[in-house]
């Protein structure tokens, strides 16, 4: 009997190119324990470690799903959803109870859907990527905060995370010199590449205070209702949240902290870690292995930040 034709491959997608592919097991191999916590063993049968992976494993599992939603009502749009629609994690759109349909907001909406569909110039990142801060770290999960300025504005580069690229795409030197902290900081290896997705759906929020942008111009999208959205995203929070590590690098984030409640959060600054100012306290702040020691304190676990 002649064998079968194989299965063929289905398409990749967007998501595909920004998580790690899984791997494959043997012929009659189980999967490990941290690859579900619906496995077999109970979760109090695994180590910190497994509980870990399993945890991490299913947020990226949600990230994920989160994704291919937004997507979806993209596509559906034909480019034109409102930006309401692309926010598509449950946590949020409870805690910021209508935001996005606030005047302000339907106005930066109407603004953002002529530009992509009218401007001169592409609009960055894609629209399903926009709220990609918000939909791949749920409220509930959020541990620390790192807020950055507008996308970067370079072809394929905004994926809608604060510093971080696809992989596939060089590093930005501010990136390039994160990493180089984080090994000095933590012995963390540098990453072949940028993706810091990882650090996301563990609880990191990398929010960007402008969430969209003309190719090639930066801050083309500033001014336009965007920082009060994210305003508003630091203020929910903070008054609503307790616990958490804010990463302010440079002066433009650390202007963020007059919406931070001190009494009840971690603020650590230092400089920008751009080309320009890593130098001038950056390079030395060790933000990440600080981080860690407070959320140990809280009885919460640690940020695992190699990639």
């Amino acid at each position: 009997m002649p064998p079968s034709p194989p299965t063929p491959t289905a398409p990749k997608t967007i998501a595909d190119f920004f998580t790690r592919p899984a791997k494959r097991l043997r012929a009659g191999a189980t999967a490990p324990a941290s690859a579900s916590l619906s496995s077999s063993s109970s979760p109090s049968s695994l180590t910190p470690e497994q509980r870990r992976r399993a945890d991490t494993n299913l947020a990226l599992a949600r990230a994920r799903r989160n994704l291919r939603l937004a997507e979806s009502k993209a596509k559906a749009s034909g480019g034109a959803a409102k930006l309401e629609e692309l926010l598509v994690e449950k946590t949020w759109v409870e805690a910021l109870d209508g935001e996005l349909r606030k005047p302000y907001a339907l106005e930066l909406c109407r603004f953002v859907t002529h530009e992509r569909l009218h401007g001169p110039l592409p609009v960055y990142p894609p629209p399903h990527l926009v709220f990609h801060a918000l939909n791949a770290t749920p409220f509930d999960r959020v541990k620390a905060v790192i807020i950055g300025q507008d996308p970067y504005h370079g072809p394929g580069q905004a994926m809608g995370l604060s510093f971080s690229v696809p992989e596939g795409i060089k590093k930005p030197s501010s990136l390039g010199n994160i990493f180089k902290e984080l090994e000095k900081d933590l012995g963390c290896t540098v990453p072949s590449h940028g993706n810091l997705e990882r650090w996301a759906v563990q609880g990191v929020l990398m929010l960007n205070t402008v969430l969209t942008v003309r190719e090639h111009q930066a801050n083309s999208h500033a001014k336009k209702g965007w920082e009060e959205f994210t305003d508003a995203v630091i203020k929910t929070i903070s008054q609503k949240r307790s616990g958490l590590v804010f990463l302010l690098w440079g002066n433009s984030a650390q202007s963020k902290t007059r919406l931070i409640d001190e009494t009840k959060h971690h603020i650590l600054k230092s400089a920008h870690p751009s080309g320009l100012s890593a130098n001038r306290g950056f390079f030395g702040c060790r933000h990440f292995s600080k981080t860690n020691q407070i959320l140990e304190k809280l009885g919460l676990s640690a940020i695992d930040w190699q990639l």
